[in-house]
């Protein structure tokens, strides 16, 4: 028996991330891994408030950052992800 057709194309959740409503506009410098080490800025949308549904009020700031590292991560495919405030 083969299994040709039973190949995952794409983890569950990649892509994912719709802009709409409430948002942040949030400035994110990751370091590319080239030979000119040059920080990048992007500017993205974030829809927090999707994010941070159900989420207790004393929790939410720690909450939105970490939520923030999570998208600059899976966005820019890096885990040196630094948050100018």
């Amino acid at each position: 028996s083969s299994h040709f057709g039973s190949s995952h194309s794409a983890p569950a959740g990649a892509g994912d991330w719709t802009v709409g409503g409430r948002h942040k506009m949030v400035k994110i410098a990751k370091k590319t891994g080239r030979k000119g080490q040059e920080p990048v800025t992007r500017d993205y949308t974030i829809h927090l408030h999707k994010l941070l549904q159900k989420i207790q009020f004393k929790k939410r700031a720690g909450r939105a950052i970490r939520e923030i590292r999570k998208f600059a991560a899976r966005a820019m495919t890096t885990k040196d992800i630094r948050i100018d405030t």
